[in-house]
């Protein structure tokens, strides 16, 4: 039967209001989203907040991760409640990576270069580097939103390593954003193709489920639909 529980993770500078638009959309099709808060401290201890929601739910779950939250759910995913993972735009490392080995060996990104330290362990972004690389197609209104709530990045998340990749066992999505100026399309595709996972392409930034809330929606939804 379609999966109902989805729980959505997001990722790197944001919270979970980043799902606000999507969260409506989905309850709108008869499914139960939750959006988490991860810490952005620590990877363990965001794949254990993960954890608990999954524990929480009344049956079988979906997760969702978008940009740093992929790496959280490839690890969740291994949870035996876990039926299917969809990345949006996510990292996907494979067993024994870190979000830092996932992506190396590619063309670096634009957004690189408005990271700005926040204090000795963690990083922030520019209000340049949101409204210009990771959500160039929102509005200056809510780009400039995005960058005062955003969450800094723990520069440890970058390099703790996956234990196991849940993308190995679990039925994956991907949705990959052509667009996107803070992980490359390149490395996206390269990923949705080694997980052999259902691909959808959009043009779209960092930052589908803001800027193309009805379409993320529209491929979260077809993913749990094909449980039925």
């Amino acid at each position: 039967m379609k999966l109902k529980n989805i729980v959505l993770v997001h990722g790197y500078f944001l919270d979970g209001s980043a799902w606000s638009k999507v969260i409506p959309l989905l309850a709108g099709r008869g499914v139960h989203p939750i959006a988490v808060q991860l810490t952005l401290n620590s990877f363990r201890e965001d794949v254990a907040v993960v954890n608990r929601a999954i524990e929480m739910q009344d049956g079988p779950v979906m997760l969702v991760g978008q940009s740093y939250g992929g790496a959280v759910i490839t690890e969740a995913g291994n949870h035996v409640k876990v039926a299917a993972l969809v990345y949006v735009a996510g990292a996907a490392p494979d067993s024994g990576q870190s979000v830092d080995d996932w992506w190396s060996g590619y063309a670096t990104a634009a957004v690189v270069d408005e990271l700005r330290p926040w204090g000795d362990a963690h990083l922030t972004l520019s209000r340049d580097g949101v409204r210009k690389y990771l959500g160039q197609d929102l509005s200056v209104e809510e780009a400039d939103i995005v960058y005062a709530t955003q969450g800094p990045l723990g520069t440890a998340t970058t390099v703790e390593k996956i234990s196991h990749a849940a993308w190995r066992t679990k039925p994956s999505w991907y949705l990959v954003t052509t667009l996107d100026h803070t992980v490359p399309p390149a490395v996206q595709q390269d990923s949705a193709d080694r997980m052999g996972a259902e691909i959808m392409v959009i043009q779209a930034s960092h930052l589908p489920m803001l800027s193309r809330p009805d379409a993320v929606a529209t491929f979260i939804d077809n993913a749990a639909a094909s449980f039925d």
